[in-house]
């Protein structure tokens, strides 16, 4: 039974990845069709995002009351609800509305399962899962691209990825039993004591420092994904179906890198994975900040970049409980996932203001600085913090 539920958590991860890099790859086809300006992408991700904050902050009195499995599920459900929302939102204003679902869904997922790995499973179980969050992050932008070649246009492309969701949703409401069997509240005897709750979390030495790890990779990420077509378009002149497809080779990257990841993480060791991560990404961003308007350079770029990405949020992740201990992992993953949201609301929006009002050229240089901030502020915890 572990095993089959092993699989369905597999599952679980594709699942969360597939809303994730919709609007980033569809976003220069969808512009025009609700005449709004270009950083009004930004907009919709900050309603996606606080309501990830807002599912993050609640996950854990939810966990303990309705357990990963039934979490899990619901939420999922809440994002394909997302989904078909974006697909058939007649306006600007519907489609924001239809963002507040999709993230919702997406909040209280990533705290429940993270969490849920880092307690239960090695450090190769936490890449291989989120190499599965790549499939889903990968898969999202080739449907809504496949969709776009055939004429059907992003609704359908939406669409489409609503039906696969669906599926997946439907997976997880059977899998129900199997929770209750392994454990349906995954909780630690340890971890079964009264919870020290957010505020108690923060309060944590070295849990604010981690905070920023967790902002300045997210936020990081959460730009990637939203302008990297965007900036392929309109700094680069690439042709806006080829730079669909060129987005999705970052989520390419993270899920081979993270597939790899697998095989030597528990042998390298979180810290020292973390820091390659951050090299290769220096590495890429600097391919693409090259002034060539190159297919080529772009697509080993995005590439290297996704690569560089794949072992930095699970090894994030999978050290919570390292650096923080059993008993309080929870309430420090859930503090840590609302950080992850902030930075996922603002940066995006952010960048949308310095790619309209300054220059969009700017992108290789921001994201960065954020894998910097990443670096430094886990450097900082790895030397303090030790349970």
């Amino acid at each position: 039974m572990a095993s089959l539920l092993l699989a369905v958590i597999y599952l679980a991860f594709i699942s969360t990845g597939l809303p994730d890099s919709l609007l980033g790859s569809a976003w220069p086809l969808m512009v025009g069709g609700f005449e709004v300006p270009l950083s009004y992408a930004g907009a919709i991700s900050t309603i996606i995002f606080s309501g990830s904050i807002v599912a993050s902050l609640s996950s854990d009195r939810l966990l303990r009351r309705f357990g990963v499995g039934m979490v899990t599920a619901g939420s999922t459900l809440l994002t394909v609800v997302g989904m078909v929302g974006f697909s058939l939102a007649p306006s600007f204003p519907v489609l924001c509305l239809a963002a507040v679902p999709y993230g919702l869904g997406s909040g209280a997922i990533d705290a429940a399962l993270n969490n849920y790995v880092a307690l239960h499973y090695a450090a190769r179980h936490m890449n291989w899962l989120h190499c599965c969050w790549g499939v889903g992050a990968s898969l999202g932008p080739y449907v809504m691209g496949a969709a776009v070649s055939a004429n059907q246009g992003w609704r359908m492309g939406y669409g489409w990825n609503a039906v696969i969701q669906a599926v997946l949703t439907l997976i997880l409401f059977l899998s129900l039993p199997l929770w209750k069997k392994n454990g349906d509240r995954g909780m630690t005897k340890k971890e079964s004591e009264p919870s020290i709750g957010l505020v108690g979390a923060v309060k944590l030495p070295g849990v604010k420092a981690m905070m920023l790890a967790f902002v300045g990779y997210c936020g990081f990420e959460s730009t990637v994904n939203l302008w990297t077509s965007s900036y392929l378009v309109e700094f680069k002149h690439i042709d806006a179906d080829a730079a669909a497809s060129l987005a999705s080779l970052f989520f390419m990257g993270i899920t081979i890198g993270r597939f790899v990841s697998g095989f030597v993480a528990d042998r390298v060791g979180d810290r020292n994975m973390i820091r390659l991560g951050a090299g290769i990404i220096f590495l890429g961003a600097a391919l693409i900040a090259l002034p060539i308007a190159s297919e080529g350079i772009a697509l080993v770029g995005f590439l290297l970049i996704g690569i560089g990405a794949a072992p930095i949020y699970p090894s994030l992740v999978h050290a919570i409980p390292h650096h923080f201990g059993t008993a309080h992992s929870r309430a420090v993953t859930a503090a840590q996932m609302a950080g992850a949201s902030t930075a996922n609301t603002l940066m995006p929006p952010l960048f949308g203001v310095i790619a309209q009002y300054v220059d969009i050229g700017f992108f290789p240089l921001f994201m960065g600085a954020f894998i910097a901030l990443m670096l430094w502020m886990y450097e900082s915890v790895s030397r303090k913090n030790k349970v």
